[in-house]
């Protein structure tokens, strides 16, 4: 049951998100975190997240604006790190409460309480009409991609934040999937090093042996899949539809995690 839910949720969401440059993570976190414990959900959908931005950066990066790469990239990969630093202070933090709701053991941690907060905030994102229209000044590129890469390395959830900025500097379409994709693989490339090296130690790269690892590796070739097909048919898709699925599947996951359900 477990493996059937990663990978419909891998190969939807990377198929639905190929030119949007976000929710595979927001989708496919709450997925990982049924089954995983939340900063274990946090690892794992950053190696798919990882992995579907190589293919996705080979396929496009070419398009990509190097100038704003650098001006977004460059502070999104220092903030990512403060972002997994951050992450590893609630990962250790001592439970809020535990007990039980509807005969359900629940348990709340800071790390639940946090990652159920910033959920029900990028689902207002993703659902309120008012953010389709937001428009941003390409001076403030680097503040964007120190939010991003911040939340990026807290919670996953840098690539909403990183297109509303990226969406309103006057890039083209093409230059803009191109754009997203290689700034997400370099924040992608800082983050899941530093996951290993600040949450798991060794256990990260013992996880390859695991079933957990397999859990893994299966929402990856989920997410490739969804990149090739998503690149033939996503035209036939609206973005709103994609953005109301997301917001929805958050705020029911942020709910059970803020009740210490999940």
């Amino acid at each position: 049951m477990d493996f059937a839910f990663v990978i419909i949720a891998a190969a939807l969401a990377s198929g639905l998100t190929m030119f949007s440059g976000f929710g595979l993570g927001t989708l496919l976190l709450p997925v990982f975190a049924l089954f995983l414990p939340v900063d274990i959900a946090v690892a794992a959908t950053a190696l798919v997240h990882g992995a579907n931005n190589v293919l996705k950066a080979g396929l496009l990066g070419r398009l990509a604006d190097r100038r704003i790469v650098l001006r977004f990239g460059i502070p999104a990969i220092a903030a990512a790190l403060g972002g997994v630093w951050v992450l590893s202070l609630l990962s250790s933090r001592p439970e809020l409460w535990h007990g039980t709701i509807l005969g359900l053991t629940a348990v709340v941690t800071p790390l639940k309480l946090a990652m159920a907060l910033l959920m029900t905030a990028f689902a207002i994102i993703e659902l309120h009409p008012r953010f389709e229209k937001l428009e941003i000044h390409a001076r403030w590129l680097p503040f964007g991609g120190v939010l991003s890469g911040f939340f990026g390395g807290l919670s996953g959830h840098q690539g909403a934040l990183r297109s509303a900025f990226l969406a309103k500097v006057g890039i083209s379409k093409e230059s803009f999937v191109g754009t997203n994709a290689v700034i997400g693989l370099l924040v992608d490339l800082v983050r899941i090093p530093a996951y290993g090296a600040l949450l798991f130690g060794d256990h990260l790269a013992d996880m390859a042996t695991t079933r957990d690892g397999a859990l893994v590796a299966a929402g990856a070739l989920a997410a490739f899949a969804g990149v090739l097909i998503g690149k033939k048919f996503l035209h036939k898709i609206t973005m709103t539809t994609v953005q109301r699925i997301t917001g929805a599947l958050l705020l029911l996951i942020a709910l059970l995690l803020g009740l210490g359900l999940i």
